[in-house]
């Protein structure tokens, strides 16, 4: 019998997974010899994933985006032919990429995808030495995008965004920066900027007109200027939701397989959620089909 480390977070979310163990390890012990782990605290399971990964065929994770961020992590110190593949139970509070991903909604539904499901190759990205699965972001309102009550999400959609952002439309601080992309370079102050590969961000899921892949090796770019208007907000928030350029030029959306964004001033950073550091200089790279993860039916 093939063997399965399954790795879990019991603090993710809202602690969906406490109590409720049992029936995922019933559907993954029916096709695999599995070991269970713990995570014991922050990096926990990047290091676990990357020293235990020789050892096993498959790797589950469960747990919120973070915890998948810190198994595919550890995943990346191995050479590609080193990596297991990987399944994804999501227990978190937005769980972004679990949406590409179609999966079911019970745990146990999860969990059997997880055990039988289909393996297909997905992107990494690479963001200077750090890896992240599908977006690095900096800039205005990063913040709310993962402070926003789900429900206010459900209820609003984007308004959820709009409602809280224009008290700030008077602080947004937009920086001036080059972005060096496949066969271009830009030069202009934004005050927001997406790097991503994943039809969900803080828990909205977008509907772009040209479908976004998981395995192309190219990332989606929106770049944001400054609004000045409540209107002009809304506006922006729809087009980065249909990831499209806005009627009044203020959003820019393009794909690339590389970028090289230089600031004047150090910008804070966040990688699939978490924060990643302040840098005035970053390079991103997509590493194509990096990590295999099961998916489907």
């Amino acid at each position: 019998m093939k063997k399965l480390l399954f790795i879990y977070n019991l603090h993710a979310g809202k602690g969906t997974l406490r109590g409720r163990l049992s029936p995922i390890l019933d559907e993954l012990t029916r096709e695999w010899d599995v070991t269970v782990h713990p995570t014991r605290g922050p990096g926990d399971a990047t290091a676990v994933a990357r020293d235990r990964a020789g050892e096993f065929d498959r790797i589950v994770c469960s747990g919120g985006d973070g915890t998948l961020h810190e198994v595919v992590s550890g995943l990346m110190e191995l050479p590609k032919e080193g990596r297991p593949t990987v399944g994804y139970i999501p227990a978190g509070t937005t769980n972004d990429f679990a949406k590409n991903l179609e999966l079911p909604r019970t745990l146990e539904e999860l969990a059997a995808v997880a055990a039988a499901g289909v393996p297909r190759p997905v992107d990494v990205g690479k963001f200077n030495d750090t890896d992240f699965i599908y977006v690095a972001a900096f800039g205005a309102f990063t913040d709310l995008a993962y402070t926003t009550s789900q429900q206010a999400k459900n209820l609003l959609g984007h308004m959820a965004y709009v409602l809280p952002s224009v008290t700030r439309l008077g602080t947004i601080q937009p920086h001036l920066m080059t972005v060096e992309y496949d066969g271009g370079t830009l030069t202009d102050s934004f005050c927001l900027g997406l790097v991503s590969n994943t039809l969900s961000v803080a828990g909205i899921k977008s509907t772009p007109a040209q479908p976004i892949a998981l395995d192309d090796g190219l990332f989606e770019v929106m770049l944001v200027r400054q609004p000045q208007s409540i209107l002009q907000l809304q506006g922006i928030l729809k087009a980065l939701t249909n990831f499209s350029d806005d009627e009044e030029g203020l959003v820019t959306c393009l794909r690339t397989s590389r970028a090289k964004i230089r600031s004047e001033q150090d910008l804070a950073w966040t990688l699939d959620g978490e924060f990643g550091g302040d840098h005035r200089e970053v390079e991103v790279s997509n590493c194509h089909q990096a990590i295999t993860i099961v998916y489907g039916a």
